[in-house]
């Protein structure tokens, strides 16, 4: 469940700043790929408490369930103020240049939160197929803590692009990267 919705945040974060298109369109794949993921995270929650009723276990006992629920609010209240802030009706352009660092930082927290869901999930996971007799060498354990390393590795290095320093000419004036004709 967490795969899908966090696979989907990723790329709906790094799309803003690493696709070719113009501004306008990446804009909008990246508005468009955080739908497709609350979208995912809604289902997911949707299919955990439709689950836990159809066999009598209890709901919200966990802090993964916890956190999920609670990231999973404030993803769509950022989805929200995001789209009405930057898309339709739009604010003014002082107004988004103002709101977007925040827009950032609370876009990222988001994301961190989607994270420690996702981790406390495979961890649960981990425990509940444990207590059912599971060695802890097993394949499936070493599949569901290899897992969990990549959706960690993932969100590091997703949080690590975005936190870093925007591309620019050097102050002596020569960057990095130098076009073939100059």
């Amino acid at each position: 469940m967490s795969d899908q919705a966090t696979c989907s945040f990723s790329a709906a974060i790094m799309s803003y700043k690493t696709l070719p298109w113009s501004h306008d369109t990446n804009k909008k794949v990246h508005l468009i790929l955080h739908a497709v993921a609350l979208f995912l995270g809604s289902f997911g929650i949707y299919a955990a408490f439709k689950f836990h009723n159809e066999s009598g276990i209890a709901n919200l006992y966990s802090l993964h369930s916890w956190v999920g629920l609670g990231t999973i609010i404030l993803y769509g209240l950022q989805w929200v103020s995001g789209f009405l802030t930057f898309f339709f009706p739009g604010a003014s352009p002082t107004l988004r240049r103002a709101v977007l660092p925040w827009h950032v930082r609370a876009g990222l927290v988001v994301y961190v939160l989607a994270l420690l869901a996702a981790e406390l999930g495979f961890l649960e996971k981990l425990t509940f197929l444990q207590t059912a007799g599971l060695g802890k060498y097993s394949s499936e354990a070493l599949l569901v803590n290899f897992t969990a390393l990549v959706v960690l590795l993932l969100g590091a290095s997703v949080v690590l692009y975005v936190t870093a320093p925007a591309q620019s000419e050097h102050r002596l004036g020569y960057s990095s990267v130098r076009s073939p004709d100059s």
